[in-house]
């Protein structure tokens, strides 16, 4: 797996073994990046179920300013402060252990005014996206019109009675779908 845009284009990354972790396809990011390239540049990134870290260590790669992972694994984890370490982007990076579910506590935006774009990459057909994007508004973490770019599966459906966000577009690659949802604080 490589970064496939920016500055650190083609830098390799660490990936994880086995199949628990599904890393989205070069082809599905690069896509999600082409749409979003004028949000990129100075946003500040929440990577939420990151991983590998690739979607938030690809936009720092293509212009943000700053990133925040969280993940629950501790092996995501390490995955993701080698990589952070391997593309020289620790003083603009947090990583962050938490059940995203459970408790966004302490995780922040590494400076006032929240993230103005998120991506969330939940394990497929679990029913994670409504409770996360539940999380992310109670926390506070978003600003408004902040993008929130989730990549489910085709069977899993985006909630749309959650009034403070709403689908701006979507894109079918296979069995993935990726939603492009905004974010109104004042909903």
């Amino acid at each position: 797996m490589r970064i496939i845009g920016g500055e650190l284009r083609g830098k390799k990354l660490h990936s994880i073994k086995g199949d628990r972790t599904r890393p989205t396809a070069d082809r599905v990011r690069e896509s999600i990046f082409n749409i979003l390239a004028l949000r990129i540049p100075d946003a500040s990134v929440l990577d939420l179920f990151a991983g590998t870290g690739a979607l938030g260590i690809e936009a720092l790669s293509r212009g943000a300013s700053l990133a925040a992972f969280v993940d629950c694994s501790r092996t995501a984890l390490t995955v993701i402060k080698k990589n952070i370490t391997v593309c020289r982007l620790d003083a603009k990076t947090a990583v962050f252990k938490r059940d995203i579910l459970k408790n966004l506590a302490g995780v922040h935006p590494l400076h006032h005014g929240g993230f103005s774009l998120a991506f969330m990459d939940p394990p497929y057909n679990k029913n994670l996206v409504e409770p996360a994007l539940l999380a992310l508004e109670n926390r506070g973490l978003l600003k408004n019109n902040a993008c929130i770019t989730i990549e489910h599966s085709r069977l899993e459906v985006i909630p749309e009675n959650i009034a403070a966000y709403k689908i701006s577009d979507q894109r079918k690659y296979g069995q993935t779908l990726v939603s492009f949802l905004t974010y109104r604080a004042d909903k």
